[in-house]
């Protein structure tokens, strides 16, 4: 398995949305297929943390990455940073009360493991989500930083992938239990009709689709994250460009060439440029300009997801340049 970087801060080109969409889709399956073969029983809370070796990743890391996050702590008998950090893994594995499972990895014994998570140094924290890996943090991080990203984490596995985590009964036997499956909510028919135009390229599909699902339930965050890509996606399409940004360089105070290149920076995955560039437009524009620039800002926002610092930086920027 080589893993793969996932940004927890929102999904931003093209082939990043396409396997973000790809891995929901893997994940569905994979619970579906989970129910028919009698799953969806409680774990016990001693299930919550689990030893993971080469053999066993494939099972216990991957394909139950499809059901609930899975958090992997890198460590070694001689690494005295880990003997502070795990403890505190293992105690926030039960607090969380299934939302993630913590599969511990011994690099000592899974060197292979260690060289196909590009571990430089322990103790490190990864993450794999729908089968997609992402890099937490290395080193023995404070409990604040460390419930911080695991917040983000969960939050990006249920609203993105649809993984909801385990059902905990103290009373399960441990050993003896499976993840349960996410009920089917009222607009799935419709998110899975978005994915699919996404995977064929219908943006314009897909983008009625989310609009559907948020003229019934104008809160619902998937739809909202999903219509701000497939939204992004379309405007860039049969954008030159080479173009685009030679123009924004010629007419730094023109809105509408700044907003252009600014989605194409989004898209690039260059965010803290293309805010940079929308704040630094406010500030040299007025009136329906200015506010033009200010809407493309807000959307953006959308793309990238609010709970990422760049965006509550921009944000306070966004204030002073308005006021």
């Amino acid at each position: 398995m080589q893993p793969r970087n996932m940004s927890m801060s929102g999904v931003v080109d093209l082939a990043a949305v396409k396997a973000a969409q790809e891995a929901k889709a893997k994940a569905e399956q994979a619970r579906a297929e989970a129910a028919r073969q009698g799953g969806g029983g409680a774990v016990s809370p001693a299930d919550l943390v689990i030893d993971v070796d080469e053999a066993s990743f494939e099972h216990d890391v991957l394909q139950r990455s499809a059901e609930v996050p899975v958090v992997i702590d890198f460590w070694a008998e001689w690494c005295q940073p880990c003997k502070q950090l795990s403890p505190v893994l293992e105690r926030l594995a039960v607090e969380y009360n299934g939302r993630f499972l913590l599969a511990k990895i011994d690099v000592d014994a899974n060197q292979m493991l260690m060289q196909q998570f590009g571990v430089q140094g322990i103790p490190a924290v990864f993450a794999v989500v729908a089968g997609q890996a992402l890099p937490l943090f290395q080193g023995a991080a404070g409990e604040a930083q460390i419930r911080q990203t695991l917040d983000q984490l969960v939050q990006v596995a249920e609203q993105r992938f649809g993984l909801t985590g385990l059902t905990v009964d103290p009373d399960a036997e441990p050993g003896g239990a499976v993840t349960h499956e996410k009920p089917e909510g009222p607009h799935d028919a419709l998110l899975d009709a978005a994915v699919r135009a996404l995977d064929a390229g219908d943006l314009a599909g897909a983008i009625q689709a989310y609009r559907n699902v948020l003229s019934d339930d104008p809160a619902n965050p998937e739809a909202k994250l999903g219509l701000a890509q497939a939204e992004l996606l379309q405007r860039v399409q049969g954008v030159d460009p080479q173009l685009a940004r030679r123009e924004a360089a010629e007419k730094p105070a023109d809105a509408q060439a700044q907003i252009t290149a600014a989605d194409l920076d989004l898209v690039g995955g260059h965010v803290e440029d293309a805010f940079g560039r929308l704040i630094d437009t406010v500030r040299r524009t007025a009136g329906d300009d200015r506010d033009a620039v200010r809407l493309r800002l807000l959307e953006l926002f959308e793309v990238v997801g609010a709970e990422d610092p760049r965006v509550a930086a921009a944000r306070r920027a966004l204030a002073r340049a308005l006021f």
